[in-house]
Formats: structure tokens, sequence, C-alpha cells
């Protein structure tokens, strides 16, 4: 048997060991990815993503809104937006899309001196969400690292991909009027958006907050992520992000008393606190496939029985 077979079927199997390994003892792997979590400072990398993804998300927005509002009508573009930021800052998608509104009012300001700052202050959230993931996937970093070119680029054209998947939604969106309606025409018949229709529509934001964190396990750290890893950990963070986000709104809403404590900064807060949770959760997901990676490097090298009892 050839060098490369030999080396295939030993990858083969450990992949399908380590597998087995997780199915059967899914707390200890669990354990293990949190102290592995807890090990890189994971709460403090989430919290530099939140402080810099806060910097960047009004940036962003104000670039996409100015882009694309010469294609489609104003109105449209900001309610496509609250749709979306609902997910990324759940309860404070108004006041933010409210601030952008009042902006677009006066664009007639902005230079071109402004529009640059804006694209590299739109751009620091990724710079930072990268040195972040090299920390957690610190064994790939060692063995090959990212040309510094390519980590320059990989921030705006991951900026530039989020404009064009909005642009995108903000079409579909169009084409079904409003999904928060009871009903939409589709080829001429209505289309009631109650009971299992409603599911459905639900579970395809789920899938596309899984094709987005997909993507930037992906793309955003050094070195190869299988597509079978990524989606792995993604289904892990948009699953703990949904039960999060629901606790966050529900918090917010009936027992928090931020609005007394810190006053007009009261959004500036709530909105930190929900993209660090988030920030939180997207590193846990990487640290999940950082450990599987891990596992399965392991059962290639050792038998499995000595890495159980590690």
């Amino acid at each position: 048997m050839n060098a490369p077979m030999h080396s295939q079927r030993i990858e083969k199997e450990a992949r399908r060991r380590a597998l087995r390994f997780v199915a059967r003892h899914p707390f200890q792997f669990t354990v293990q990815v949190l102290k592995a979590f807890r090990k890189n400072q994971g709460l403090l990398l989430a919290g530099a993503v939140a402080y810099y993804s806060l910097l960047s998300i009004v940036p962003l927005l104000i670039l996409v809104a100015i882009a694309f509002s010469h294609v489609i009508g104003q109105a449209l573009l900001l309610d496509t937006l609250e749709r979306l930021l609902r997910w990324l800052v759940p309860g404070q998608s108004k006041a933010i899309v409210g601030e952008l509104a009042n902006f677009l009012a006066h664009r007639s300001v902005v230079g071109w001196f402004l529009v640059v700052t804006m694209i590299f202050f739109s751009s620091l959230a990724f710079t930072v969400l990268e040195n972040a993931l090299s920390i957690i996937f610190v064994h790939r970093v060692v063995i090959r690292r990212r040309h510094f070119l390519i980590s320059a680029i990989v921030p705006y054209c991951f900026s530039l991909s989020l404009g064009i998947g909005v642009l995108l939604i903000t079409f579909v969106t169009s084409s079904l009027q409003a999904v928060a309606s009871d009903s939409v025409v589709l080829l001429g018949h209505a289309v009631s958006l109650t009971g299992t229709t409603r599911v459905i529509l639900y579970l395809c934001g789920v899938a596309g907050e899984i094709f987005v964190l997909t993507a930037i396990y992906i793309i955003i750290p050094a070195g190869r992520t299988t597509f079978r890893h990524a989606v792995m950990g993604a289904v892990a963070a948009a699953a703990l992000w949904e039960i999060t986000r629901r606790v966050l709104v529900w918090y917010f809403a009936t027992l928090s008393q931020v609005s007394v404590v810190y006053g007009s900064m009261t959004t500036a807060i709530v909105v930190l606190v929900s993209l660090e949770a988030l920030g939180t959760l997207l590193l846990f997901g990487a640290q999940l496939i950082a450990e599987y990676e891990r596992l399965t490097a392991g059962y290639g090298l050792k038998e499995p029985e000595a890495l159980a009892t590690r």
C-alpha cells in the first residue's frame, strides 16, 4: 500500500474514532471544550470582539444604506435592516435603525474622508475576530501563518459579502411583501403565513444564521476548516444563540433596570451586552471545532483508550 492511501486510511479511521468518542462521551467532550475555552481567555476575547463590533456595526450599516439606497427604496431597506438586527441585537433594532434613518436624512454632508473612515472602522470587528480565532486555532497558526496581505483583505471582502447578502435579502423581502403579514401572494395565490408556514420561515432564518456562521468559520480563521467541522460549530453556536437571544429579550423587557442605571446610554449598553453574548457563543463554536480537530489528530497518533483516559 502506497503512502498517500495509507495516510488517507489513517485519517478516515481517526475521524470515525473521534466521532465515536464524542457520541459516547458528550459530557466529557463538552467539559474539554469549556476548559480549553477558559484557558484561551474566551470571555476576554469575546469582550474585545463585542467592543470592536460595536464600533463597526454603525459604519457598516451606514455604508450599506448609502450604497443600496440608490437601488431600492429607503423604507424597504431600513425595514430589512431592522429585521436583520433583531437577530444581532435583540430588542434594540428599532433604536439603531432610527439613528441610521437620521443619518440618511443628512447624508449630503458625507465626504470622501468620512467614507474612508467608515470603511476602516466597519472592518475592525472582523480583524479582531480573526485575531481571536488565531488564539483558539493556535495549533494551525504554529504550522502555517496566514500572509499579512490576506489578513488585511479578508475583513473588507467579508464586509462586502455581508452587504451583498443584505441586498439579496431585501429583494426577497420585497417579493414577499412583508414576512410579518398574515399572508403573501405567490404566483397569484394567497399563502397564509400562520402555523406551519411561519415555522418554515423561521427555520429558513435559522438556516441563514448557520450559513453565515459556517462562512465565518471557513473564511476568517487561518488554516483550513473542513465544511463538516464548520457546520458542526455553526449549528452549536446558532442553537445556543437562539436560546440566548430570547432570554435577553425577556430579561431586558421584564427584569432589567438598565435604563434606570445608565439612562441615555441604555441602547449602547444593551447592544454591547448582546454583542458580547453573541461573540462568546461564536468563539465557543470555534473552540468546539478546534478541540474536535485536536481529538481527530490525537486519534491519528494514539489509541482511543489512551485518549479517553488522558
